[in-house]
């Protein structure tokens, strides 16, 4: 067993907080030292106020291969999977809960639960030689929980095709489907993402996470219950005084002044 860390975490001065999957010669496989490791620096990031963007991603060739299926197989009871995939479901939701954008820069494969990592990123990067899939039904295990994250970015007959056969998508047609945002060239993706990053951390840190929040409880609910969600996020959002600054210089025709960001 390695000594290395399962996550190592940087930050840059203006709170951006990359966390890179550690663990290249296990394919960065969700084990339950990674999982365990995930949730405590995703909740650290969350209980930071000066944190302002998570980049999520991984050591080697490899972006995530899912469920380390040696552990998995070691214990087969009911009572081990219902608490390991509870946990990894606990990670998923984490993800989706900070306050802050999550983007998943995928330089390499991401299968089953890996898959499933990208899609529950806000934003999510790959490069031209990545490919997806969600491929537990080849070996008998359909990836029943990687489909909620799945279904929730492409469309259902699409997602039902890849959950079905197991096979893999390049990192185009997953653009193509919805599944991420844009696709570099492999030496363009570190730049590629730092564009989406200044632009994030130029925008007002509160209105990204009251954006964030009401943005997945709306997606969820029917469409009623959804714009008053948003009515109401909004309504918060407009008397915080980033917003009002912002209106204000839109009035008077001048760049606003934000406020410098929180950092105790």
């Amino acid at each position: 067993m390695s000594n290395e860390p399962f996550v190592v975490t940087s930050r840059d001065a203006r709170g951006v907080v990359t966390l890179t999957l550690n663990r290249p010669a296990a394919f960065n496989a969700l084990s339950e030292g990674m999982l365990g490791a995930l949730q405590i620096e995703l909740d650290a990031v969350d209980a930071d106020p000066s944190a302002r963007v998570v980049v999520l991603a991984a050591a080697g060739k490899v972006f995530c291969a899912g469920h380390d299926l040696k552990e998995m197989r070691a214990e087969p009871s009911l009572a081990y999977y219902e608490a390991l995939f509870a946990q990894c479901s606990r990670v998923m939701l984490r993800v989706q809960s900070l306050s802050v954008p999550v983007i998943a820069r995928v330089q390499g494969i991401a299968t089953a639960a890996g898959c499933q990592l990208v899609a529950m990123c806000d934003l999510a990067v790959a490069a031209n030689t990545a490919k997806f899939a969600v491929s537990g039904v080849n070996l008998g295990l359909f990836c029943s929980t990687p489909s909620v994250a799945l279904a929730r970015n492409v469309p259902r007959k699409q997602a039902m095709e890849m959950l079905l056969t197991g096979d893999f998508i390049d990192a185009c047609e997953a653009r193509v489907r919805g599944l991420v945002n844009r696709v570099v060239e492999a030496d363009a993706l570190d730049a590629e993402i730092e564009t989406l990053v200044a632009r994030i951390v130029a925008k007002p840190r509160v209105a990204i996470a009251i954006g964030k929040a009401q943005f997945y409880r709306q997606v969820e609910a029917g469409v009623a219950q959804a714009y008053a969600i948003a009515g109401d996020a909004m309504a918060c959002n407009m008397m915080d005084a980033s917003a009002l600054e912002g209106v204000q210089a839109f009035n008077e025709k001048r760049p606003p002044q934000w406020a410098p960001p929180t950092t105790g």
